[in-house]
């Protein structure tokens, strides 16, 4: 994220969030609103510092207590990439899969062997070499629905799918876990909300950064006022997908006589899908193309705002105390690749978003034209498929100090002093401050609890979190009274999810319009009819 940072400055800047983690959780009680979230639970800390690695079941207050030997029973639909991460990532204590359903033959043995690195880990890893006998595989997804085995369903499709396939699942009684972007268009988000409701069943959105316990611990440090007013967010997700794709010898792969780049949105069409092809329209897709190439085709994906943008413009509402932006501009286009897609390789976006003394009712320029004082937070975003120079990530930019958050594994922070500068969280003089003293006993202990809290091992990226708390969520209900069943839900639910696609999908309605677009109150509300994008209407074949 930031250009110039050497081993030296990261190092420095990582011991920077550890000693403000560690000392805030030392800070007198701060009021609402400022201060640690989980003090209580950092307080534990306190006692004994090298204590094992904190969970996050304990940090977001669930726990498999409920479970005993009754994990939920989960069905997955669609077995490809992202299904295999989410099978990679559940725990079996919370989610037992007991079905499956695909209808790409390549798909069948690959999400039961996984892969050798990465983490589509595969059913065999979790539950044995004899997955294959206790996981039933259907071939339509709605024979899995009718399985009355099956509480919960896990939904890893094409996007244009998520609507449809989720309102089934909650109509047929299933809990639903669908992958994000919630849905194609604003619409199909705000049928999934009422499907939920009239269903009263769960529906949890994959926006894995609201199960982080990285970026929990970020929000916690921002929320505390050490980095003072936030002033700007910068957020960036490139990739270099210009260069050839070798095969195992090493020599540059060709196909029709044409160079074949990394490009992992144009994956190849496996020999065993071709049994598809005489019935792909049948199956409701246009050619094999577009069902193993989904994202690259606007009937089929939302391009990069909806697989990559959204993940982080999420982020950044959450930095921000999840406030609903008031307008974007965005820029973008297809400037590299020269072949069918539909969708845009390079786009950049900036948001305006409400700071936290912002006044709506005052306009942005007097009526002369000069600037009248109003509270803006402004937060930029980037996606280009051509240059892989910086790691992924969010810089935000307050009065007081920067943090970096890199690749969703390291959390960088500074003082206005500079980035060779060690800090600490300081109480004096009033709320908490960074302050560039010297390090001491207490400093190295506030270090110490810090990095405790985060953690000796690689950050999860919070996937298996995310399917661990809604089987909580599912097995609780199944306990508590009606106002506990009404207070329990997904911390990424239908209305927290829509709003990411709202600020996501509005995005690309600017780059289509060229203009600046100011957001409505009722696109986010689910009762309204009203939307940003009404003329994204589904295309049926």
């Amino acid at each position: 994220m930031a250009l110039d940072m050497t081993p030296e400055q990261k190092a420095i800047g990582q011991g920077n969030f550890q000693r403000v983690v560690g000392k805030l959780a030392e800070a007198p009680q701060q009021p609402q609103g400022k201060g640690m979230t989980r003090r209580r639970f950092m307080q534990g800390l306190i006692a004994g510092v090298a204590a094992a690695p904190i969970s996050a079941a304990a940090y977001f207050a669930y726990s498999n207590s409920s479970f005993a030997s009754r994990p939920v029973k989960a069905g997955l639909i669609g077995a490809g990439d992202e299904g295999g991460v989410l099978v990679g990532e559940h725990n079996p204590a919370y989610v037992e899969f007991i079905a499956y359903s695909d209808i790409r033959p390549s798909n069948y043995e690959r999400i039961f062997r996984g892969e050798p690195t990465g983490p589509r880990k595969g059913f065999n890893h979790h539950y044995g070499n004899d997955a294959r006998s206790r996981i039933r595989l259907y071939e339509d997804y709605r024979e899995l629905l009718q399985n009355p085995e099956i509480e919960m369903v896990v939904i890893a499709l094409p996007l244009h799918l998520h609507a449809q396939v989720t309102i089934e699942a909650l109509r047929a009684g299933k809990h639903v876990l669908c992958e994000k972007l919630m849905a194609w268009n604003i619409s199909q988000c705000k049928q999934m909300i009422h499907a939920a409701q009239q269903s009263d069943k769960l529906l949890s959105i994959g926006h894995q950064r609201h199960y982080s316990m990285l970026y929990a611990h970020a929000v916690e440090v921002i929320n505390s006022g050490v980095l003072g007013d936030i002033r700007h967010i910068r957020a960036l997700w490139h990739r270099n997908n210009a260069l050839p794709r070798l095969d195992a010898q090493g020599r540059e792969q060709r196909e029709n006589g044409q160079l074949v780049l990394r490009d992992s949105w144009r994956p190849a069409i496996h020999s065993q899908d071709l049994v598809l092809q005489p019935r792909i329209r049948q199956l409701g897709y246009k050619s094999m193309e577009e069902l193993v190439r989904w994202r690259i085709y606007k009937r089929t994906g939302g391009g990069l705002m909806a697989e990559l943008g959204s993940h982080q413009l999420d982020a950044c509402s959450i930095f921000l105390g999840k406030k609903k932006p008031l307008a974007v501009q965005a820029v973008g286009g297809k400037h590299f690749y020269q072949d069918d897609r539909e969708v845009e390789d390079h786009v950049y976006c900036t948001y305006e978003f409400p700071g936290a003394n912002y006044v709506p009712t005052r306009p942005l320029r007097r009526a002369d034209g000069t600037c009248d004082y109003n509270d803006m937070v402004i937060v930029t975003y980037s996606s280009i498929s051509t240059n892989a120079f910086e790691p992924y990530g969010e810089c935000v930019m307050g009065t007081r100090g920067t943090m970096v958050i890199e690749a969703e594994q390291n959390v960088y922070l500074w003082g206005t002093a500079g980035r060779n500068t060690a800090v600490t969280a300081t109480t004096a003089g009033g709320g908490p401050r960074l302050d560039a003293s010297a390090s001491d006993p207490a400093d190295r202990r506030a270090g110490d609890m810090g990095q405790a809290a985060l953690g000796y091992a690689p950050p999860s990226r919070g996937y298996k979190e995310e399917m661990e708390h809604l089987a909580y969520c599912i097995r609780m209900r199944e306990q508590g009274t009606q106002a506990d069943r009404d207070a329990l839900k997904p911390r990424c639910d239908g209305p927290s999810a829509m709003a990411d696609a709202i600020i996501a999908l509005t995005a690309n309605q600017a780059m289509k319009r060229q203009q600046r677009i100011a957001f409505e109150e009722n696109w986010f509300r689910a009762d309204s009819m009203d939307v940003p994008d009404a003329d994204m209407v589904e295309e049926r074949i």
